[in-house]
């Protein structure tokens, strides 16, 4: 499909940041990245202040597997309505909603628990809040595209750039809440002073919950009649009908339907070039990423130095640079600027590899870790809007995350290898990050050959 923009000044495209569904955007990425809070920093702080060693704390991180596997359940998301709270917050916010008092709960049984007497406990806790919070991204994702008409792609390109960025706000605004609240109980002469933290922070939990009630949930149109469609032309396809081919039509109709939808719309191979490019897209960005703190300390680095350039100022240039990489998107199209940020990927992972060369340098250091942050941004809110483009609005849960885990799969499952890869070449860090640059160059023809051809409405 051939891409029409009419022509806007820079400050018309700008101002789409400030239509109100970007607020609801914002918040609704603020209430995805918070939990990572709970379970990543706040949980290793725990563990490490309680007197457990660095391998146990490095086991408990496993949970976040499951954030890998969440569109396993997605079609459940998609069909099943809660009771009760499906039909006074609407589908989307009552499975929100759900998934919130499950984490909030599991806080409450963790400011009672003792990590030295109940590790298994403790942990088991937080699969379960790592199991909310991926169920949770799920439908968020849904809403937060659903936000935006189907046709709107400079909006949902600015969508993208809010989501990112309110995703980072939760995850660092959260962090910033638990480490004050727990230095405060500590210095109070608190002994369980985490267990109380971990109150302060279900009250975020409650807080985020009450803003939620401001995000709009769209009505309703086709979606559940398009999905009873598909369950009959199944069950039509089974014969007689009966109770079993009935329960057999709307399983398969809920596991299978989005995939057919998928294929049915794009076209088989359209549709395995779309594929294959989200699984590749930035599997040399993973591999560059897995090994970089390793290559910061064998270069030379400390970890001040690693923190006030790496962590420091990859926040602000995160933020920055995400909002315009969504008015790049919103004016250049989603596809474009996927180009331009594969091309912007493969010249930063060359800059680490000139560092790698060239020896210790805080100047190029500070320069390659920011080029990085700012490819990272640009390269995040396109992916975000293409695949927020693609989804079915009949299974929009389903296919978002299912889009989404490919991703994620091509980094967790490629660029586990990265370390081996390094070994390998002997330390050879600058070959090492060459061909992490070369990496970059499938994905993008993989784009080249359905560029024209993808099914994407955007004006």
């Amino acid at each position: 499909m051939v891409e029409i923009y009419k022509k806007q000044t820079l400050s018309e495209t700008f101002s789409v940041y400030f239509d109100k569904r970007m607020i609801r955007i914002l918040l609704l990425g603020a209430i995805s990245g918070f939990p990572w809070v709970l379970i990543g920093s706040s949980l290793s702080l725990w563990l490490k202040e309680d007197g457990l060693s660095r391998s146990t704390i490095g086991w408990a991180g496993l949970i976040f597997a499951v954030y890998a596997f969440n569109y396993l359940w997605a079609p459940i998301i998609d069909r099943i309505q809660i009771p009760f709270l499906t039909k006074r917050l609407g589908h989307r916010r009552g499975w929100i909603v759900l998934m919130q008092i499950a984490i909030l709960l599991s806080l409450v049984v963790w400011s009672f628990i003792n990590p030295t007497q109940n590790l298994a406990l403790l942990i088991t806790v937080g699969l379960i809040i790592a199991i909310a919070s991926a169920t949770q991204d799920i439908t968020v994702d849904a809403l937060r595209i659903e936000q935006i008409n189907a046709d709107e792609g400079k909006s949902m390109a600015a969508g993208a750039a809010m989501a990112v960025v309110g995703w980072w706000t939760g995850y660092k605004l959260g962090g910033v809440i638990a480490l004050f609240s727990a230095e405060f109980f500590q210095k109070m002469g608190i002994e369980d002073y985490w267990q109380t933290t971990f109150l302060v922070l279900g009250v975020v939990i409650i807080l985020m919950n009450i803003a939620l009630m401001f995000v709009h949930e769209p009505i309703e149109t086709d979606r559940q009649a398009k999905q009873k469609e598909t369950d009959k032309l199944i069950g039509g396809k089974l014969g007689s009908s009966n109770i079993i081919t009935n329960f057999i039509a709307y399983i398969t109709g809920t596991i299978g339907g989005p995939i057919i939808s998928f294929f049915k719309k794009n076209g088989f191979s359209i549709a395995v070039g779309i594929l294959g490019f989200v699984f590749l897209f930035k599997i040399g960005e993973a591999f560059l990423g897995r090994m970089s703190i390793i290559f910061y300390k064998e270069i030379g680095f400390s970890k001040g130095e690693i923190a006030i350039y790496s962590k420091g100022l990859g926040w602000i240039t995160t933020v920055v640079f995400t909002l315009l990489g969504g008015i790049m998107a919103m004016r250049a199209g989603t596809i474009k600027t996927m180009f331009f940020a594969g091309g912007l990927m493969a010249l930063t992972n060359l800059l680490f590899a000139i560092l790698a060369w060239t020896g210790k340098s805080e100047l190029l250091f500070a320069i390659a870790v920011i080029a990085d942050d700012i490819t990272a941004a640009f390269a995040t809110v396109a992916f975000v809007a293409f695949i927020s483009l693609l989804v079915d609005r009949t299974y929009t849960a389903t296919q978002y995350a299912l889009l989404a885990s490919i991703g994620t799969a091509g980094r967790t499952t490629l660029a586990s290898s990265s370390g081996a890869l390094v070994d390998w070449l002997n330390g050879d860090w600058g070959t090492f990050f060459v061909l992490t640059t070369i990496m970059v160059i499938p994905s993008l023809i993989c784009l080249w050959l359905i560029r024209n051809k993808v099914k994407i409405g955007e004006k």
